[in-house]
């Protein structure tokens, strides 16, 4: 039964894609943070093969062990299913020796998955088909922001800088003129991706279709950047309170140390082998650009409740959009719940914010 007068909030974490335990990671510590006077929340765990389950709510099952993220198994709880009935808006427990039964109906679902199949609009479509509210970006603003060809024309046509890349579509190749024209080094990746998954960073042309191949394993669009000399900067975006502009936090650059290259997977979860500077270190009206691309970007693209715009800001202050997350990374070394903290809004007062963003967005 849902108690009175505390909002029901279901948080999904898991899922199919790569991401898969540094979603779980993200979902611990949105756990950690809801207030359980104010919140009632039911941990949706998704297996790497797509069943739902009802997880454990512990935050320190969550957390990565001695270098080894957490990960949702079959059997780990009672099987869940999402009803898209929109006049019976809930999940239901599904029980062999029982038969199916009804959890209350949900609130609000934060859906805190990183990547495919979460990320990138289809859990939003089915949240919608139930008519449920949930925290984030909405269908169209989910796909085109996974989509690193879609998050740079959209954002290219609002004049906001994008660096040189190349598309490569099932059986395309790099003809001489695009060798050419992005130069070396260049960075190939997934056009669907997160978290630096099937990212190969080529110095020499005979390394591309490896690394083309790398990228393929994880989507068959992929993506060859011309390598952009600069600082990584990052900036948070949050939905307008009360239906007002997007907001922008302080920014934060990020500098990798300790024998990495550049900021891949390893570097950003495992080996903590970078260093942030919050707010990053960079002229005033350098920083106002970057803040001001960070909200033109987040409406281009149609966004809602919360996104990270990435930048590379060159030696002569160039600016570069590189990258928009529509669900960014919420684990403790996270750089969006940092960058707000930065800017006066704690993380429990950040997770509090956007669930009651998504009730207002649905009229709740």
């Amino acid at each position: 039964m849902t108690t009175p007068g505390k909002t029901r909030v279901a948080i999904v974490f898991g899922g199919r894609s790569p991401e898969h335990g540094i979603s779980c990671v993200s979902a611990g510590s949105v756990l950690a943070a809801l207030d359980p006077d104010e919140f009632e929340v039911v941990p949706v765990g998704i297996t790497r093969q797509g069943q739902w389950v009802l997880a454990s709510g512990d935050p320190a099952q969550l957390a990565i062990t001695d270098r080894r993220l957490p990960e949702i198994t079959a059997g780990s709880g009672a099987e869940l299913v999402l009803r898209a009935d929109p006049t019976a808006a809930g999940l239901l427990v599904l029980d062999p020796t029982q038969g199916p039964r009804a959890l209350a109906d949900v609130d609000v679902v934060f859906p805190v998955l990183h990547g495919a199949y979460g990320e990138d609009g289809t859990i939003q479509g089915m949240l919608e088909m139930a008519d449920i509210p949930y925290v984030g970006a909405n269908v169209f603003a989910s796909a085109a922001a996974m989509d690193k060809e879609f998050t740079k024309k959209l954002c290219a046509a609002e004049g906001i800088p994008v660096g040189p890349y190349v598309v490569l579509r099932n059986g395309m190749t790099m003809t001489e003129a695009d060798k050419e024209r992005l130069g070396l080094p260049v960075f190939v990746k997934p056009s669907r991706a997160g978290s630096s998954f099937g990212i190969t960073k080529v110095d020499d042309w005979a390394q591309l279709d490896a690394a083309v191949a790398t990228a393929r394993e994880i989507d068959t669009k992929v993506l060859v950047e011309g390598a952009i000399v600069g600082r990584e900067i990052e900036c948070g975006v949050l939905e307008g309170e009360a239906g007002g502009a997007p907001e922008a936090s302080v920014l934060a650059e990020v500098r990798v140390v300790s024998g990495h290259d550049w900021y891949d997977f390893e570097a950003k979860y495992i080996d903590d082998a970078c260093e942030y500077d919050i707010p990053a270190g960079l002229p005033d009206d350098v920083t106002r650009r970057v803040r001001e691309y960070a909200t033109r970007a987040f409406t281009a693209l149609d966004c809602s409740g919360l996104a990270r715009a990435d930048f590379f800001v060159t030696p002569e202050l160039e600016i570069y959009l590189n990258e928009i997350n529509t669900m960014p990374g919420f684990t403790p070394t996270s750089m969006f719940p940092r960058m707000w903290a930065a800017s006066g809004l704690e993380y429990p007062k950040l997770v509090n914010r956007l669930i009651r963003t998504a009730l207002r967005r649905a009229g709740r």
